[in-house]
């Protein structure tokens, strides 16, 4: 996206590639379909150290704008829910349309570029140049753009590359840590709970002030679905490994225990087992009543029984790491770039976008909404 957009004001651009072949992540994503974009794409759908940072390239640069370039190249695609949308075919198509638009753009493209080193020369003169040096070639130029993405997925070659280079320009990074990725249970919760591996459940999760409703799946290691994903990128892995929970809700808007307010109501586990049935999968809601068991019948038992079915502490002793995330939280500061232009803010020519920079999206399309974005505010700066 950065290159059509500077190839269109003019500008000489060459995109180094150092993969067999462009956009693995988009191949990959969505089920192979690609959820390109969120039609209610908010700033408030971002985590960053500053939450203000992406509110410029992504009003400058809307899902509208970039539903209106799959448009121009008749891609059929489909709202999946929450504003989710995806390719009807495959996220083949996504890639391709970048790749023509670069050649229109007369964008030069090298793949299998492994880069060994980035260093700045003076240029007889003029402004100070970018010496790129890969294994079987050099490059020049007055503006280096990083868009090498983070650390998540590395079988198909994320690298912490892109943090390097900061590092080495003097940029501050914070920590990179995985975002959108299943949890791993302690394990008495494994002990208690993972032979429901792939029973799934509408929840509410709720970690650090935030919380999303949808999906949670039970897996062979911990907890997973949207719900988890979501609110893991909130979630830290604590110093101690103890102390850090989250909260989920089993049964949102639901009375479990209303029916025993009616006083002909007999009050026994199998009534109770038919009301939690009505609400979850009957294998969890089963286990459930076995290791939460009412302490007795009384008003006070049942209403402890409900609040503990609406606030399930989980504490994870951590996550699935990078090779199951599928974004980087963290990564360069904000604080080193201008919000506008992407720019290093002490080193001119310099740039840093999409998911090397600390902004990560929630899960739906916006990871992509902030790679178009801030790609577009980059290459309209170069």
């Amino acid at each position: 996206m950065c290159a059509i957009e500077a190839g269109k004001r003019g500008r000489r651009v060459a995109v180094l590639e150092h993969a067999d072949r462009l956009g693995k992540k988009i191949l990959i994503s969505g089920g192979g379909r690609c959820n390109f974009t969120n039609l209610h794409c908010q700033p408030e759908h971002f985590l960053s150290a500053n939450p203000h940072f992406a509110k410029s390239a992504l009003a400058r640069y809307t899902p509208a704008d970039f539903i209106a370039l799959v448009e121009k190249h008749r891609i059929p695609y489909h709202e999946k829910t929450l504003g989710q949308l995806f390719c009807d075919r495959s996220a083949r198509d996504i890639v391709a349309m970048l790749e023509e638009e670069c050649r229109a753009a007369s964008v030069n493209i090298f793949l299998n570029t492994k880069i060994q080193e980035v260093t700045r020369t003076p240029s007889g003169g003029g402004p100070t140049d970018f010496l790129i040096r890969a294994v079987n070639a050099e490059f020049r130029a007055t503006a280096l753009v990083v868009a090498t993405g983070g650390l998540s997925i590395p079988k198909i070659g994320a690298t912490s590359f892109g943090y390097d280079l900061a590092r080495q320009f003097g940029l501050k990074i914070l920590e990179p840590r995985p975002g959108l990725v299943p949890l791993v249970f302690k394990a008495d919760d494994r002990s208690h709970y993972c032979d429901l591996a792939g029973v799934s459940a509408d929840v509410i999760a709720f970690c650090d002030g935030h919380q999303f409703r949808e999906k949670m799946l039970i897996t062979h290691r911990g907890l997973s679905g949207p719900a988890i994903l979501q609110i893991s990128s909130y979630w830290k892995q604590p110093q101690n490994l103890s102390g850090h929970a989250l909260s989920i809700d089993l049964a949102p808007g639901h009375d479990l225990t209303a029916i025993f307010r009616d006083p002909k109501t007999q009050r026994t586990l199998a009534t109770l087992r038919s009301e939690l049935r009505k609400t979850l999968p009957y294998r969890f809601a089963d286990r459930w009543l076995e290791l939460h068991p009412p302490a007795s019948w009384t008003n006070n038992a049942l209403a402890d029984f409900e609040q503990q079915t609406h606030a399930w502490i989980v504490t994870p002793v951590g996550t699935e790491g990078f090779e199951k995330a599928e974004v980087t939280c963290g990564g360069v500061d904000t604080d080193e770039l201008s919000a506008k232009t992407t720019e290093s803010r002490k080193v001119p020519g310099l740039f840093f976008i999409g998911e090397v920079v600390d902004v990560t999206g929630h899960l739906g399309g916006f990871n992509f909404q902030w790679a178009w974005a801030s790609g577009a505010a980059a290459g309209r700066a170069l």
